[in-house]
């Protein structure tokens, strides 16, 4: 992002990285049409977005060998550098937010040539463009609030400067606080304006044409809206209580004028916030976890959570797993994690004797979906929010953040059209399943309640959305892991934080202002629990 030739390349990378996605031709560059970029499709453009997508890149470098061991989403193997950050793949992740490249969107730029482009139109072609500049911060807020959950401070408001003015700007790096403050007011207003919006039919057409994300609907583009605001009010809660609080009753006092994600006769493909993959995609995250042996079934995800309360979700997370035994392949007979006390070699030796992530649900599932928000989580924001503040029955959005959660990991499972799939329990199996298993019952003390709502909130993210994953461990606590110490001097646990790559270190003159808390033990401005 910081040197000359990066800048350059910006627009040439811009105008071929996606011509050739057979699906995105027509709305990205189409060469019978057009061979100039229009604000509608830097809109799709940045939207097309593989570090939302489980991609193979996503899952095995960043994921499977960063947060997904900092929050036990995956198994692992207790090497001595499994905490210790693989620069080249944090640099990777971090230019894919700012630049467009193989395997992000580079949403930063995108959004400068939105605003590039808005600002040259004409007050009338801004009336029926600016549902693209509008929707576009949605997904832009998102996105950068993740990256000050992974760094801190970040630059935004200077960068990508050349895409929107033709000036090269070394950015600031603007406070973490200051940039959610800005995204929750922001969300607010967006929200508003898309409650009152009515679309021109032609308008309508093109938003729902270029939209790959929600299909043009204004409606779940507000609700997205609503319900990314609450998960950053309840993320800031126990540093600005009082302003959280008071912005979040509000939020949930009126439903009619803040609409969240719907749970009234739920349908993830519908009511979720869901990047479907192209049409043309073929591949799936086998190899993402065999790379590094990240197939093992967590320990704590399955044996402290899920089984002792025998959990529906079991069947589709994992499977058994077995060993070949005599050229022949023996199945195990119970679902059971690896232990996390055992050394490398002892791990490597016994694989086959425990569960790995399920199959036909993940490692084989060519129609997985990026999952940006589902309405299991805001159940769960407002479980939280309704058992601090009261306003609400937070038991009962607790039992209906875990039947959401239940009937959404059923409805991944039942996406792969190659493997045997398993019939997703009845209504009334999810009721006697809420009623009967006592270790999730909504009961005991404030604390425990909100232990339980936070450890099945854990639970609901799986390695799916692990950046909300350690966003939530790190800002409640909970649940309580256990972590095998590593034998590398500055790398015995998991860090707080991830540090800024050598781009910024090297190139970024503003990197001096945040090179005093550029450590992997500092923390979030949020974590202070």
């Amino acid at each position: 992002m910081k040197t000359n030739w990066k800048y350059i390349s910006i627009l040439l990378i811009l105008m071929t990285s996606i011509a050739c996605q057979d699906e995105l031709a027509d709305r990205y560059l189409n060469p019978d049409k057009t061979t100039s970029p229009t604000l509608d499709k830097f809109f799709t453009a940045m939207l097309n977005h593989n570090r939302v997508r489980p991609s193979y890149w996503e899952m095995s470098t960043f994921v499977n060998w960063h947060i997904g061991v900092y929050t036990q989403s995956v198994g692992f193997l207790n090497s001595e550098s499994m905490y210790q950050e693989n620069a080249s793949y944090i640099q990777d992740r971090w230019n894919d937010f700012y630049r467009p490249g193989p395997n992000g969107s580079g949403v930063v730029a995108h959004f400068r040539e939105i605003e590039r482009l808005y600002t040259g139109l004409s007050e009338s072609e801004k009336i029926n463009n600016e549902i693209f500049l509008r929707t576009s911060q949605v997904f832009l807020y998102d996105q950068l609030t993740q990256m000050v959950d992974l760094w801190g401070d970040v630059p935004f408001s200077e960068a990508g400067m050349l895409n929107k003015t033709g000036d090269i700007v070394y950015p600031k790096f603007d406070s973490a606080e200051e940039i959610y403050e800005d995204a929750i007011q922001e969300l607010k207003d967006i929200a508003e304006y898309l409650s009152a919006e009515e679309l021109t039919p032609a308008t309508q057409l093109l938003f729902a044409k270029q939209d790959i994300l929600l299909n043009g609907s204004i409606d779940q583009w507000r609700r997205y809206a609503n319900s990314l605001r609450l998960r950053l009010l309840l993320r800031i809660s126990f540093v600005e209580e009082a302003n959280a609080r008071e912005e979040a009753m509000a939020l949930l006092g009126d439903e009619e004028k803040y609409p969240l994600l719907n749970d009234v006769n739920y349908k993830p493909s519908t009511d979720d916030i869901l990047l479907t993959p192209l049409v043309d995609y073929v591949d799936d995250l086998h190899a993402a976890f065999t790379d590094w042996t990240n197939y093992p079934a967590p320990y704590f995800m399955l044996e402290e959570v899920l089984k002792p309360a025998n959990d529906l979700r079991i069947p589709v997370l994992f499977d058994k797993y077995g060993s070949q035994i005599n050229n022949q392949f023996s199945p195990n007979t119970e679902f059971k994690a690896m232990p996390l006390t055992l050394s490398r070699i002892e791990q490597q030796a016994v694989l086959g004797m425990y569960a790995i992530i399920d199959s036909t649900t993940f490692l084989y599932n060519a129609k997985l979906p990026g999952v940006i928000m589902t309405a299991a989580e805001v159940n769960f924001l407002k479980a939280e929010a309704f058992e601090r503040w009261g306003g609400g029955d937070a038991g009962l959005e607790y039992r209906k953040g875990i039947q959401h959660s239940i009937e959404f990991y059923y409805y991944l499972n039942n996406l792969n059209t190659g493997r045997t799939i398993l019939p997703p329990p009845s209504p009334q199996e999810i009721e006697q399943f809420l009623d009967e298993s006592l270790f999730i019952q909504y009961q005991g003390s404030e604390e425990e309640r909100l232990s339980k709502i936070w450890a099945q909130k854990w639970v609901h993210f799986g390695f799916l959305q692990t950046v909300q994953r350690w966003a939530e461990q790190r800002r409640t606590s909970y649940p309580k892991l256990n972590f095998f110490h590593s034998s590398l001097p500055g790398y015995e646990l998991p860090p707080s934080r991830l540090v800024y790559p050598s781009s910024e270190r090297a190139l970024n003159k503003n990197y001096q202002n945040v090179a005093a808390d550029d450590k992997r033990d500092a923390k979030i401005f949020w974590d202070v629990q």
